[in-house]
């Protein structure tokens, strides 16, 4: 018997010969099969600012904001839904990406941009707008990896590497989570052993974002003399280093997250971060970061609420758009007033960091609270758009999705809650109550 073709079928045509009819065909545009509405390839216009909040933001904080709005909706937004699905990254983009001049964020020197943390926080906020995995991608790379280098290497370091990654000419990604250590991530198990001239490190991380294609790891793992973290610069390509990407994600798909194992992977003395001498030292890069990821889950609201904004306009239903109807509008209320006190809690603690008051139960608390109202902002926009919530094509499912990895990275809302908790009760409650003996009955 003939082996069976899932490409294509057969069928007898009027002549009795068979003739063959493809499957798979592409889908029909979204435009032309539904026509009520404009997917988000076409971004709709901003219209969440109800508060006027843009007035606490000084002209050059404005101006940027409106550059990079622009760029996002004119190069990102048209293919982002392609990308999504298909899980890949778009290269293509990273120039254009450069161009913004915003990687580095608040590293002032080294080619890197010398923003305000306000400044940042809004550019974190626009690109997220249009597509999350693409603030990951930047975030990552600048907020995390840069920032490391840039607050714990030495002069040397700086100069060697911060230019060109401030000009995207070379990527980089952060390395700390591991398989068996997440939110305990001070325990974690990749060792680096001093060598003659380096360090052999020896080990594995997971979910590193950026990982499959970055020039440039920043990487954390153990001293075995000292038993303390330390930090290290490693290169792409480096003998014993191999990184295979994570598949089946269901959020922040565009991210290429990867798995790392270090096999007596060499590091030279000149590439070991002077400034990474214990856990504790990932603090100040995790304060800025943790400020910058508070300000993802706004963009995302941002995004879904101008989307949910225009799709209740333009689609009609019972003789009326959407838009008319007491319950959709009181659901687009309840996300508006969201976003306003999302906005004003991210605000004031790029404040709060900008005049030496922010502390990490601060950051903490912004990261999961905003977080979890754009929890109920992105549900309320799946219910908004029927039956198209479930489709890329008009962003609220993406978002939907995208916004899962993001409530749990850089701490879980529970983890979040307790840095914060313990910060305004004394007491510490990572780690369960040691059980005693069990009585006899």
């Amino acid at each position: 018997m003939a082996p069976f073709n899932a490409s294509r079928t057969t069928q007898q045509d009027g002549h009795g010969k068979e003739g063959c009819s493809d499957l798979g065909l592409p889908s029909l545009d979204v435009s032309i099969a539904f026509p009520q509405a404009t997917p988000a390839s076409v971004f709709p216009p901003h219209v969440s600012d109800y508060y006027q909040l843009d007035d606490l933001l000084t002209p050059e904080e404005q101006a940027l904001r409106r550059k990079v709005r622009d760029v996002m909706e004119k190069e990102v937004a048209p293919i982002m839904a392609k990308y999504w699905e298909k899980a890949e990254f778009p290269f293509h983009i990273i120039p254009k990406l450069g161009s913004l001049c915003v990687a580095g964020g608040t590293i002032k020197g080294y080619g890197c941009p010398g923003l305000s943390i306000t400044g940042s926080a809004i550019v974190t906020a626009e690109i997220a707008r249009v597509d999350a995995s693409c603030s990951t991608f930047i975030l990552v790379h600048s907020s995390l990896a840069m920032l490391t280098i840039a607050l714990c290497g030495s002069e040397l370091q700086k100069q060697k590497y911060l230019d060109s990654l401030a000009r995207l000419n070379t990527v980089a990604c952060w390395a700390l989570t591991e398989p068996d250590f997440g939110s305990d991530a001070s325990s974690l198990g990749t060792i680096a052993t001093k060598v003659e001239g380096g360090w052999l490190l020896d080990g594995q991380k997971r979910w590193i974002g950026n990982s499959t294609f970055a020039d440039v790891l920043v990487v954390f793992a153990r001293n075995t003399t000292t038993n303390q973290i330390n930090g290290y610069i490693v290169k792409k390509g480096a003998p014993g280093l191999s990184v295979t990407k994570i598949e089946n994600k269901i959020g922040l798909r565009i991210v290429q997250n990867g798995d790392i194992l270090f096999k007596k992977v060499f590091v030279p003395d000149e590439d070991r971060l002077p400034g990474v001498n214990s856990f504790k030292d990932t603090s100040k890069v995790l304060a800025v970061s943790r400020v910058m990821v508070a300000w993802q889950p706004i963009g995302i609201s941002m995004g879904v609420f101008d989307m949910c904004h225009r799709y209740l306009k333009e689609r009609k239903q019972f003789g009326a758009p959407l838009a008319a109807f007491q319950l959709n509008q009181e659901k687009l209320v309840r996300m508006l007033g969201n976003i306003q006190a999302m906005v004003l809690v991210g605000w004031r603690l790029c404040k709060l960091y900008e005049s030496g008051k922010m502390t990490s139960g601060h950051a903490s608390m912004g990261k999961a609270w905003t977080s979890l109202k754009a929890r109920e902002n992105v549900s309320l926009a799946r219910e908004l758009l029927g039956g198209n919530g479930i489709l890329g094509d008009f962003l609220v499912a993406k978002a939907f999705c995208d916004l899962e990895p993001i409530y749990t990275y850089e701490g879980t809302y529970d983890i979040n809650s307790m840095v914060t908790g313990r910060e305004i009760t004394g007491i510490a409650s990572f780690k369960p109550a040691i059980v005693g003996k069990r009585s006899r009955l």
